[in-house]
């Protein structure tokens, strides 16, 4: 079995050879070379058409889809007995297919976490269009959920596995606690398996969002929406479009859906990226989801131990129901100076609130209503500077993530490659 030093040397040497510290794993993965040298063989020796077809290459390119489908159903434990997998362009389009189909109406209120990416917040547009009440559940001070009761009535319950801000992981519990009260569940994991195990057998959420490059960084431009049948059934799509439909007409204006994955694949299907995704698991798998936990959690401790105290962490200061994503601040350092900071020395790290008005709105301790009144103010001349010189305190955070190709060199100490980023940075200013 490799260390994760011989890994990196054999499946991300580029990191070495150009003196780069990469630690933004929850913007994207990084790809392995052994995935790229997979997928192009396969190219170069195949012969793949358009799927909707029936010649040799097009049942080619069918076969690759439904033996990926298969793959992707077997990385969470499940199998199509219960489980569907529809392929997407990426979470955010995963989660419009439920939020554009799902039953909202005067009965069926939506609930979601302050703490979602904007791609699950968008779900309340729906809802409010549809006359659906819609309520958010507040966060602690170390932003993890607080203790609630969900409205009565049932609904859709959104929230993600694994904060994008903070790494605070909320309990998959919630799933079951959720839809006892009446609620389907939208779960949101893009950020949270990457480096987590997740069995869908025992975590029964009803839709499952996901981006694949997120996992192991290649394809980009696929994701999927894994979801139970019987709550796929539940929804009703709004319209049709080309490979959905058994048969479509003009006058008059009816159609029929297909069944099952068939009827929510919109167009043709991505086929020669899906094509990828076996090589990607198969080189998750080459690792083992619980060695890349145990190390993803090893970095996040030695990270959270230089950082603090010098600087403003935004969420647990352990480990404990946290992954590898930690958002902070330097006191006195506006994020967008220490990302400049980090672009010159070569060091990929992330700025801003990552999409996540709501838990930076909580980590920050800024007035909702403030917050309102200057964003309408400044309105198309926004900007976080702007932003922040309006209010007099920040408005964004650092963010760092750690991965399958990092190692103790950059990140284990203060004489770290990533804390070099910003000499003397324990003092007041750089």
């Amino acid at each position: 079995m490799l260390s994760f030093a011989e890994i990196r040397a054999r499946e991300f040497s580029r990191l070495d050879a150009q003196k780069h510290v990469y630690l933004d794993y929850t913007g994207s993965a990084l790809y392995a070379e052994s995935q790229i040298r997979a997928h192009h063989e396969l190219l170069r020796t195949g012969l793949f058409g358009n799927p909707h077809s029936e010649s040799a290459p097009s049942q080619a390119s069918t076969e690759i889809i439904e033996r990926a489908r298969d793959r992707v159903l077997l990385h969470f434990d499940v199998d199509r007995t219960t489980h569907d997998v529809i392929f997407t362009a990426n979470t955010s389009a995963a989660i419009k297919l439920v939020a554009e189909s799902y039953p909202f109406s005067s009965r069926n209120a939506c609930v979601l976490t302050v703490d979602n990416h904007n791609s699950m917040n968008g779900i309340r547009e729906y809802a409010m269009r549809a006359g659906a009440a819609v309520h958010y559940l507040p966060l602690d001070d170390e932003l993890r959920l607080r203790d609630f009761d969900l409205p009565a009535g049932g609904g859709l319950f959104g929230f993600p596995a694994q904060s994008n801000f903070s790494g605070v992981q909320h309990p998959l519990s919630l799933v079951t606690e959720a839809q006892q009260c009446g609620f389907d569940v939208m779960l949101d994991v893009a950020a949270y398996v990457p480096s987590h195990a997740l069995s869908l057998r025992e975590c029964p959420a009803d839709f499952v969002a996901l981006s694949f490059y997120k996992m192991f960084g290649y394809p980009t431009g696929v994701g999927a929406l894994i979801a139970r049948r019987d709550s796929l059934a539940k929804l009703h799509r709004p319209w049709f479009a080309g490979g959905t439909v058994l048969f479509a007409s003009v006058t008059p204006p009816t159609h029929l859906l297909r069944p099952d994955h068939e009827g929510w694949e919109d167009g043709t299907p991505n086929f020669l990226a899906i094509a990828a995704l076996e090589p990607g698991f198969d080189f998750l798998d080459s690792i083992g989801m619980p060695r890349i936990t145990d190390h993803v959690r090893h970095l996040t401790t030695l990270l959270l131990e230089s950082l603090h105290p010098a600087a403003q962490i935004y969420g647990p200061l352990t480990v404990d129901r946290r992954g590898g994503t930690i958002g902070f601040n330097i006191p006195g350092i506006p994020y967008w100076e220490v990302e400049a900071a980090a672009r010159e020395q070569n060091i990929s790290l992330r700025g801003g609130c990552f999409c996540n008005p709501g838990a930076a709105l909580s980590a920050l301790g800024l007035d909702p209503h403030a917050i309102a009144h200057h964003l309408t103010t400044l309105g198309p001349t926004f900007t976080p500077a702007r932003l922040a010189t309006t209010l007099g305190q920040p408005v964004g955070a650092v963010r760092v993530s750690v991965g399958v190709a990092n190692g103790e060199g950059e990140v284990g100490s203060p004489d770290s490659t990533f804390f070099r980023v910003c000499p003397g940075w324990r003092s007041p200013r750089c």
